[in-house]
């Protein structure tokens, strides 16, 4: 299934001619071992990335516990079936979605104020570190791999720096991009130790999925909300967000931003 396709428009004020790309937005359902666990709409793109990332940042599944994935399309839309290891299958009551999930929701579905307001693990201490000058850089690389946005202007994207931009996914859902980056990721037993960048603003369910899959830094071009800075905090995550290519404003744990040259290990 195509992620874009073109469709015919008028235009006013405008040279343009022509059909307009667009993107498609699809119902995805997430099943886990016969049980549909989401509905999301999603772009058609990456489904196996977003079963692996969904997994893991919703506490379902270790990368290591899913068995297979097959992704089905069906009459409305499209069915990844996920298959786990039976220790897994008990982590699905814990989590459990039921209700279709509107792009712009993070916790739509959730039937336990417990679970929406989970507190995370704090991250793994590590000496990764960034200069000012490295954020800028990483936040001003982030367009240049966001293809499908080039062409739609209407999706979001998700990417992983170190010394430089490592991976980038893109969706009509921010949560979705996200999902689809960690599972790339840890699909490709990359490792963890980096910022995620994100086109988005910073909610507290973006900062859940970071913390779950074990970054230092997260850097947002957006604002984040008073209670994403205070889980960031709690999670041991630097915070950077109103980010741009020539200034950025730090919320938590400033002291992985350097003056000297940054590294990792």
């Amino acid at each position: 299934m195509e992620s874009s396709h073109p469709v015919p428009r008028v235009s006013f004020g405008t040279s343009a001619a022509g059909p307009r790309i667009l993107a498609e937005e699809v119902a995805v359902a997430l099943s886990f071992n016969g049980t549909t666990q989401a509905v999301m709409m999603a772009t058609p793109a990456d489904l196996v990335d977003f079963a692996y990332g969904f997994a893991l940042t919703e506490g379902i599944a270790a990368p290591d516990e899913l068995e297979s994935v097959v992704v089905v399309e069906v009459a409305n839309g499209i069915d990844v079936q996920v298959w786990l290891v039976a220790e897994a299958e008990a982590r699905l009551v814990k989590r459990r979605r039921t209700m279709a999930g509107p792009v712009g929701c993070g916790l739509c579905g959730i039937d336990s104020l417990d679970e929406a307001m989970r507190k995370m693990r704090p991250v793994q201490k590590s000496s990764f570190t960034m200069i000012p000058n490295q954020v800028m850089q990483a936040i001003a690389s982030l367009p240049g791999a966001q293809p499908l946005h080039d062409a739609t202007r209407s999706v979001h994207a998700a990417g992983f720096w170190s010394d430089h931009l490592e991976a980038a996914r893109e969706d009509v859902g921010r949560h979705n991009a996200l999902d689809k980056l960690i599972g790339g990721m840890v699909r490709a037993g990359t490792h963890r130790t980096g910022a995620i960048l994100l086109t988005s603003r910073v909610s507290i369910d973006m900062v859940q999925k970071v913390a779950a899959f074990g970054a230092p830094m997260l850097i947002a071009v957006s604002a984040p909300t008073a209670h994403a800075v205070t889980l960031a905090a709690e999670a041991g995550i630097t915070l950077i967000a109103l980010a741009r290519p020539d200034r950025f404003e730090v919320f938590t744990h400033p002291n992985r931003l350097t003056l000297e040259t940054a590294h990792v290990a």
